[in-house]
C-alpha cells in the first residue's frame, strides 16, 4: 500500500524535525517541504510590489492556497513512483475542511494510497522559544505579535480518525511515537 504522509502542526512544534526523521527512517520516500516554495512566493511579492511578510493580506489572497496546491500536485505526482510519499506544511486550514479531505481521499484511492495525517504536538512555550532561537523572517509578525498569533491559530489537533500525534515537547519525548508510526508504515 502506497501512503501520503502530511506531518503537520504550528509552525515551530518540529514539524522539520519529526520529518526528516520519519523519512530517515523509512529510507525509500519522498521528501517534500512547503517552505521549499517559498522561493517562489517571495518573486510573487516582489512582482506585485509588495512587501514580504507571509502574514499580509496580500499572501492570504494571492499566496498562501497557491503553495499548498503546488506541493500537493507535486506530492500526487510523486506517488506515480514512490510508495511513501511525505508532505511536511502545517496545513492549519486544509485537515479541518471536510470537503477537502473527502476530494484528497478520493484521489489517493485512485492511486490505491492511504492518507496519513501526523500532528506534532509541542507546548506553545516551547514553540515561541523555538521560534526566537530559529530568528527566521517568516516569524518576525509572529513574534512582535505573539498573543494575537497563538489567538489565531489552533494548537490543538483536527479531530481526525486515525489522525497520530507524536509529542515533541521534550528532546526526547517523541521518540516512542515515531517508532510506533513506523510500524504502522511497513
Amino acid at each position: 500500500m502506497k501512503h501520503l504522509i502530511l506531518i503537520t502542526s504550528p509552525p515551530a512544534s518540529g514539524k522539520t524535525f519529526i520529518a526528516k526523521k520519519l523519512a530517515e527512517a523509512l529510507g525509500e520516500c519522498v521528501y517534500l517541504d512547503k517552505d521549499s516554495v517559498i522561493v517562489l512566493s517571495r518573486r510573487i511579492f516582489e512582482v506585485a510590489g509588495e512587501p514580504f511578510d507571509r502574514s499580509s493580506d496580500f499572501f492570504e489572497r494571492n499566496v498562501r492556497d497557491y503553495e499548498y496546491e503546488a506541493i500537493m500536485a507535486i506530492a500526487l505526482e510523486a506517488l506515480d513512483y514512490s510508495s511513501h510519499v511525505l508532505v511536511n506544511a502545517p496545513f492549519n486550514r486544509e485537515l479541518r475542511d471536510e470537503e477537502y479531505l473527502r476530494r484528497l481521499r478520493e484521489t489517493l484511492a485512485g492511486k490505491r494510497a492511504k492518507l496519513t495525517v501526523v500532528w506534532v504536538h509541542t507546548d506553545i512555550e516551547v514553540c515561541h522559544q523555538r521560534m526566537i532561537a530559529r530568528g527566521s523572517e517568516r516569524d518576525t509578525w509572529k513574534l512582535r505579535n505573539w498573543e494575537e498569533y497563538v489567538a489565531s491559530r489552533s494548537f490543538e489537533p483536527p479531530a481526525l480518525e486515525g489522525l497520530r500525534i507524536i509529542d515533541n515537547s521534550t528532546d526526547n519525548s517523541y521518540r516512542a511515537g515515531l517508532q510506533t508510526l513506523l510500524e504502522e508504515l511497513e
